[in-house]
């Protein structure tokens, strides 16, 4: 089984602030959300956990799988991506104006991206890349693999598993600390 959760809330998440690559701890209610995973989900094997090395996503690892027996292993390829100059910037999904708009509201249009930004091309090459190289190979033995990631990038990780064209990259919602069973 492939399973993908993101991680819990952060000060940014809750003032609407974009973080990207910006590495944003967890605040408490992220903290707390990540130990009620932990509980609700205690019952689920996993093999193994790959992770985003950024900190919010490493902390809810780290809570999620506490006294379990689950190696966790980080990939730069699982970062969130890169939102460039707009990160830290607050409700850029509210303003036509702003050149990342269309990212979150009509994806298709998502053409040209703000200076440092990655587009979704970059996006899908690196998780794209993780899959083939890491994920693919244990599901193929059997394994039970879990990523603890972040929304766009569980997203494009949701598109290519289920074929989604890229108007659907939002559809599947990518919850903070809800487990998603994909494969």
């Amino acid at each position: 089984m492939l399973y993908i959760i993101r991680h819990g809330k952060t000060d940014w998440n809750a003032r609407r602030k974009l973080q990207g690559r910006t590495d944003i701890p967890l605040n408490e209610e992220g903290r707390e959300m990540a130990r009620r995973a932990h509980d609700e989900y205690r019952d689920v094997h996993f093999d193994i956990c790959f992770c985003s090395p950024l900190i919010r996503a490493r902390e809810t690892a780290e809570l999620l799988l506490a006294g379990r027996d689950v190696p966790i292993e980080y990939d730069d390829r699982l970062m969130e991506m890169s939102f460039g100059v707009c990160e830290g910037q607050e409700n850029t999904f509210d303003h036509p104006e702003w050149p990342i708009y269309n990212f979150f509201k009509a994806p298709e249009k998502y053409k040209e991206a703000p200076e440092g930004a990655e587009t979704f091309e970059e996006l899908f090459a690196r998780t794209g890349a993780f899959l083939k190289e890491k994920a693919e190979p244990l599901l193929a033995e059997g394994k039970d693999v879990l990523i603890v990631g972040h929304g766009a990038m569980n997203s494009s990780i949701v598109c290519q598993i289920k074929k989604l064209p890229i108007e659907k990259f939002w559809s599947e919602g990518i919850e903070n600390c809800k487990l998603m069973q994909l494969i």
